[in-house]
């Protein structure tokens, strides 16, 4: 879930592969400055997304990852957003054979956290090498995915418009790449004990998301829809935060960044949404505070070539 403080292989590797991969174009030379989420929420979470990604999508992805025609000696990888890596060090383990990891960011300053993070062995022992690519996720194109066999990213998107999920399926399609996108939000929070002001802050923070031209928790549809106009197949699985007294530190930051944007949309609330922050955070501290984020992980199969 992206909220206010927001975005993150084997060794780190410098090889060139693969190097004829055309790479996604950088943001544009004019740019002063690249949104920049805190490593330290990224780090924060981290733990809690692991546990919420969806296990049961695993097993149709890996059938078709053995089965993909023409497949080289490794899997490549794209993780678009990557942030400070967190999808690599999740799924590089759960899956054979070698890898390579090409680490798509904006921020420089991640890609270097990926980087050094990055896991060391596939599931079997296999080698896992990870490169990296600063650019904008709104110009890939399939040409820079010439010879992927996997696209991946985590909590990515809800903060895409409606046109950059569209030019996303055409590339993942386009090169025939299947794709796994976890942790997007759908707009549902639940928070035990209710609180009578839950649905105010609850709709203020949907609207926060949708802001401008972002789809927020409209995104997984709209995912969904473009995927599925281009023919490819998709399954989509809940894939819900579920935090308790265990996790009293990320909720605590999730709770401000989450009163912090629903404020932000409708001020109006300010005076309420600070009593209403600190009880909440009380409660938490207190370890009596239960939430749920809602998620939804998508899996891609674009149709084969041939259309079998």
């Amino acid at each position: 879930m992206n909220t206010g403080t927001t975005s993150a292989g084997a060794e780190a590797s410098t090889e060139p592969e693969p190097g004829a991969l055309p790479a996604i174009p950088a943001p544009g030379g004019g740019e002063t400055e690249v949104p920049r989420y805190a490593p330290q929420w990224l780090t924060l979470r981290e733990p809690a997304d692991a546990a919420a990604r969806a296990h049961e999508l695993l097993d149709p992805l890996r059938i078709r990852l053995a089965n993909q025609p023409g497949r080289g000696t490794e899997l490549i990888v794209h993780d678009l957003g990557c942030g400070t890596g967190s999808m690599g060090r999740w799924l590089a383990p759960l899956l054979d054979g070698a890898q390579h990891w090409v680490l798509h960011d904006r921020d420089p300053y991640l890609l270097h956290f990926a980087s050094v993070g990055a896991p060391r062995a596939a599931a079997d022992g296999g080698r896992v090498t990870v490169t990296t690519q600063r650019g904008d996720i709104g110009r890939l194109t399939a040409d820079a995915l010439t010879g992927a066999s996997l696209v991946t990213a985590s909590a990515l998107l809800d903060v895409l418009t409606a046109d950059e999920i569209d030019t996303l399926a055409r590339a993942c399609v386009g090169a025939g790449c299947p794709a796994l996108l976890t942790l997007s939000v759908v707009g549902r929070v639940e928070l035990t004990p209710a609180h009578p002001m839950d649905p105010d802050i609850g709709e203020a923070f949907n609207a926060h998301q949708r802001r401008g031209d972002l789809l927020g928790p409209d995104a997984v549809r709209a995912a969904c829809a473009a995927f599925d106009r281009l023919g490819a197949s998709v399954r989509v699985h809940p894939s819900p935060w579920r935090l308790g007294a265990g996790q009293r530190e990320l909720t605590q930051e999730w709770l401000r960044g989450w009163v912090g944007a629903a404020v932000e949309q409708r001020p109006d609330l300010a005076p309420r949404a600070e009593t209403y922050l600190r009880d909440r955070l009380a409660a938490c501290a207190a370890g009596d505070l239960r939430v749920v984020v809602h998620h939804s992980d998508v899996l891609v199969l674009p149709r084969r070539t041939g259309g079998a």
